[in-house]
């Protein structure tokens, strides 16, 4: 496959799948390979929706952990949407990833409603949004950097908004986040009917506080929060056991 300039394809050592990457601009973290993993309870055959999918990581990663039917991810930035089509058609995945350029926010246009996304349509939404609210935080110069890392095409409430509008009765939500925005995330899931599940805090290393939650929730669902146990990333400089099996790789790698 042909690739633009500063592209490159990157190995996921899992099952064979393969990423295309800009290395000047957003390139996938830990946050992406943790939110699939954590979402890789999806029902067999479900539909769902990767909301700011970027290069597509986690949906490609999901089309492979799990045995869902179909996922769509949604991506603001053209050319990145552009990068996550190619490595969906690398990977011979068109059949269950499908790429759409479009700002989340106008996911309930009525255009939309009539073709791929009507409302309550959807078995689950997997998103690792933009974690700095606008105006917060280091502004980078590169334009794909500030947007995936930012509010500006659409903030956390829009997210919300948008999973309650996709999501079927008991439709599930899988987000990571940063640990500062919790109390903002429980509260907007709370406002859009997105009952807070499942809760793991993600750690650098057992003495530092954690930097990463995993967070799920099912919409129009009764009360009940499960805190699962730390998920610790470093110990003595390497990746722990789970973090290891998380990548499908062995300690004596």
């Amino acid at each position: 496959m042909e690739l633009k300039k500063d592209e490159r394809i990157d190995d996921l050592e899992y099952k064979g799948l393969k990423i295309i990457q800009n290395q000047k601009g957003f390139c996938f973290g830990i946050d992406s390979v943790l939110i699939s993993d954590f979402a890789k309870d999806v029902k067999n055959n479900s539909v769902g929706v990767d909301l700011g999918t970027g290069t597509g990581i986690i949906s490609i990663l999901l089309s492979a952990k799990t045995k869902l039917s179909k996922i769509i991810g949604v991506e603001v930035q053209k050319d990145v949407a552009d990068m996550a089509k190619r490595s969906v058609l690398l990977n011979g995945l068109q059949n269950k990833i499908e790429i759409v350029n479009i700002n989340l926010k106008d996911i309930k246009e009525k255009k939309n409603k009539e073709s791929l996304f009507a409302r309550e349509s959807f078995d689950f939404v997997v998103t690792n949004p933009p974690y700095k609210k606008l105006e917060t935080g280091k502004i980078n110069e590169n334009e794909n950097l500030y947007i995936a890392r930012h509010e500006i095409t659409a903030n956390l409430e829009d997210f919300m908004q948008v999973t309650n509008f996709l999501l079927k009765d008991k439709g599930k939500m899988y987000m990571v986040h940063r640990p500062e925005r919790l109390v903002d995330i429980m509260q907007l899931m709370r406002k859009y009917k997105l009952e807070p599940k499942r809760i793991r805090f993600v750690y650098p290393s057992i003495n530092k506080e954690p930097n990463l939650v995993l967070i799920s929730g099912v919409k129009n669902a009764r009360p009940f929060l499960k805190i699962d146990k730390p998920l610790v990333v470093y110990e003595n400089g390497k990746y722990t056991d789970e973090i290891l099996k998380i990548y499908n790789k062995t300690s004596d790698l």
